[in-house]
């Protein structure tokens, strides 16, 4: 009779920031780190690469012996670091429950989202806290 394969220990997870969506893939491997299917390495600006690698810095030993797979689209490239590095601090989190208490020690923003976002534009006005001019003729 053939062996059930046993369910590998995989994470699905998201990060948001603004407009931006980020869906993270973690499952155990050698440490490699994939932005829409580009090596972290590769990743510009240097601003935002520094902002995704924070959690991988707190997480140590344990981001080593997992591949983490980023999709992210939607928003700017600030957004869009902000996102990576929820989806990531949530994965790791979910990973090893033992990093929860080290990213909210650091920072809250790695496990929860941030739910500010841009104010809307009104009917008949230019922006959104912008009123139109009154005219007495």
């Amino acid at each position: 009779m053939a062996e059930k394969k046993s369910k590998s220990n995989i994470v699905h997870v998201s990060g948001k920031r603004k407009r931006a969506t980020a869906r993270v893939t973690l499952k155990a491997g050698k440490g490699i780190v994939k932005i829409n299917n580009f090596l972290l390495d590769h990743y510009k600006p240097e601003v935002a690469k520094m902002r995704i690698l924070e959690p991988i810095y707190l997480a140590g030993e344990i981001a080593k012996k997992v591949d983490i797979n980023i999709n992210v689209n939607g928003g700017g490239w600030n957004a869009q670091a902000d996102a990576c590095r929820t989806g990531i601090g949530k994965a790791l989190a979910q990973f090893n429950p033992l990093l929860k208490k080290t990213f909210l020690d650091y920072d809250r923003a790695i496990l929860i989202n941030d739910v500010r976002f841009a104010e809307s534009s009104k009917p008949n006005d230019s922006k959104p806290r912008k009123c139109r001019q009154k005219s007495y003729r």
